[in-house]
């Protein structure tokens, strides 16, 4: 009988080669992938476009989720108590949650979108009027302060250019609502995407809780349960800066525009409508936001009454001050714990990659990234057992200069998205 000799492997060897081969594997993959870039990038793209309707239905879930908690926490309960069963109050409230939804654009579309139409067209009608008396007004500083002995050319010059940039201001304006609607149109060719995105919103909402059951089931089955617990915290965490900033800012910028309509109102200005959406709409965005919407705002007074359009100025100028220092904190609190300086680096760097949507989206994101990276640096500082406070760090001959303590404001309770 002939003995079997097992072949004696040296673990510490045989690591070693595993690695050796996923080295190997992973720098052939990257080779591959970097010779083969454009045809990579073809297929992601093609990837991306199937999984539209997913990230969409997920989005609109995600937009809807504190309207849901709304009604299913606060007014189903007060209405019905316990007589109603759970699914009963999920599916009731869902339906609500659209019905309100759709509701709220209807109203929208019906009221805020026509008269923002007929203010550009009013504004558009106006053009030739303005330059007519801007020639006027130019003939009688040349009258009054004897500006015939400059050269003629010269003046008709003036005169070609400002009709020039009249044509371009009237062209472009007249030119708006026509490339909105073909806007519209293009948009419409993904109208299957949008309407399978809700259909897939509804399907999220109503099975938030399985989802999150089922990805924590599937991380507890491949990772460490040490490390589901921290990644679970960690989405928690991010939701809280996320959900937090985007649902108060949202808020806070409904009541911005709403205070600028009702001033312009009472004050009876013109183009209350048009001037208090851009306000509101812009005010989304942190720091520059104001100054978006206050340039074209008065910019369209300046046309109509210099000096309204210096005192709107001055409104907005207020409405931004009591923004920042009452509505804001009150709403928003601390939410995001960034520094002026790295959320004017978020809207910048954010801003650049992904446009309007990175500025809005920028600042929470890059929060979350922060306070990651933060809590990181601080768990292997704890490891080695040195300090993990900013100050220790500094020169002994250049101390920080800490900001005054803050008072703790109480911030405004908005409803929050279910942690699971």
């Amino acid at each position: 009988m002939v003995a079997t000799v097992k072949p004696n492997f040296n673990r510490r060897y045989t690591t070693i080669a595993i690695y050796a081969v996923l080295v190997i594997v992973i720098s052939a993959v990257i080779i591959s992938a970097v010779h083969n870039l454009k045809a990579l990038l073809t297929a992601v793209a093609m990837f991306w476009n199937l999984l539209t309707p997913f990230v969409l239905g997920f989005v609109i879930a995600y937009i809807l989720n504190p309207i849901l908690n709304a009604f299913e926490k606060h007014l189903l309960p007060r209405l019905f108590g316990s007589r109603i069963s759970r699914r009963a109050n999920r599916i009731i409230s869902l339906v609500l949650t659209y019905l309100f939804t759709i509701a709220l654009i209807a109203v929208f579309f019906s009221i805020v979108i026509p008269q923002i139409a007929q203010s550009i067209g009013s504004i558009a009608a106006q053009i030739p009027g303005w330059v007519t008396n801007a020639q006027a007004l130019f003939y009688q500083l040349a009258e009054k302060y004897d500006l015939h002995s400059i050269d003629p050319g010269l003046f008709n010059e003036v005169m070609d250019a400002l009709r020039s940039v009249a044509s371009a201001a009237y062209s472009m304006i007249t030119e708006a609502i026509p490339q909105l609607l073909q806007a519209t149109m293009s948009v419409t060719t993904k109208v299957v995407n949008f309407i399978v995105g809700i259909i897939i919103s509804i399907y999220v909402l109503i099975g938030k809780e399985r989802f999150f059951a089922q990805s924590k089931k599937l991380l507890s089955a491949l990772i460490p349960a040490s490390a589901v617990e921290r990644i679970v915290q960690i989405t928690h965490q991010s939701h809280e800066i996320f959900s937090g900033f985007i649902s108060g800012k949202i808020l806070d910028s409904c009541i911005i525009g709403l205070l600028c309509f009702l001033g312009m109102s009472i004050l009876r200005w013109p183009y209350a409508v048009l001037i208090s959406v851009m306000v509101g709409v812009t005010n989304v965005i942190p720091y520059f936001g104001p100054f978006f919407g206050a340039i074209p705002s008065v910019l369209i007074m300046l046309i109509v009454d210099p000096m309204k359009a210096l005192w709107l100025a001055l409104f907005i100028l207020a409405l931004q001050q009591l923004d920042g220092n009452v509505i804001g904190p009150k709403i928003l609190g601390d939410s995001t714990g960034l520094s002026a300086f790295w959320v004017i680096f978020a809207i910048t760097v954010f801003g650049s990659w992904f446009g309007v949507v990175g500025m809005f989206i920028g600042v929470p994101l890059f929060a979350v990234i922060y306070s990651l990276l933060r809590q990181f640096c601080e768990w292997r500082l704890s490891l080695k057992g040195m300090p993990t406070k900013t100050a220790d760090y500094a020169s002994a001959a250049h101390t920080l200069i800490e900001p005054p303590p803050k008072k703790p404001k109480k911030k405004l309770q908005l409803p929050k998205l279910k942690k699971n």
